[in-house]
């Protein structure tokens, strides 16, 4: 597996300060997307038990973070590999939250019989679904780039046994600091 990006502080793919790691690799090809240099799975550089350790050490030393975020390409593509990186993180630094993003939606992932992907979709604990399609994009959206995309709560999910919609203050309402600015003036 590779890996074709990695930011160690970001507050665009995520609740908080966010890392995040970019795996290389996606068959979605969908119209429009802003990252097809990820879409091959040679992109970057091989994401090593030394990378990983190295970024996970690197994560444990900043405070600051809340939590790790997994993008691509799509990380469903190389689902056992991220699932032992995920692992990882969650031994190291337990109390860190962990969004995955993927083309795929939460209803293909749970019924999947890919191997890896059931399982990693359960280590992770926030997942942002569905391709990207050009038609429905919306950069007033947070996290997301079109209005099919949701952002959902996957333990809440695996509990109800259907999707449940992450409720975050700021994830559905983009005004929210607008408003709140405005009720104080």
């Amino acid at each position: 597996m590779n890996i074709c990006g990695y930011i160690p502080e970001s507050v665009n793919e995520g609740d908080g300060l966010r890392a995040v790691i970019f795996i290389s690799g996606c068959s979605h090809g969908c119209s429009g997307c802003f990252s097809r240099h990820t879409w091959s799975f040679q992109a970057g550089e091989r994401f090593t038990d030394k990378l990983q350790q190295q970024l996970i050490d690197e994560m444990k030393q900043n405070p600051l973070l809340d939590g790790l975020t997994i993008a691509g390409g799509d990380p469903f593509f190389s689902a056992i590999e991220v699932s032992a990186f995920v692992q990882q993180v969650r031994q190291q630094i337990p109390d860190f939250s962990i969004w995955i993003y993927s083309g795929y939606t939460w209803e293909q992932l749970i019924q999947s019989s890919v191997e890896g992907e059931v399982s990693l979709l359960h280590l992770c604990d926030v997942l942002i679904d569905g391709r990207f399609i050009e038609q429905q994009r919306d950069v007033s959206l947070r996290y997301r780039g079109s209005r099919n995309q949701r952002i959902i709560d996957i333990q809440q999910s695996i509990i109800q046994n259907k999707p449940i919609l992450c409720q975050s203050s700021d994830m559905y309402d983009n005004n929210a600091d607008i408003n709140a600015m405005t009720t104080l003036t």
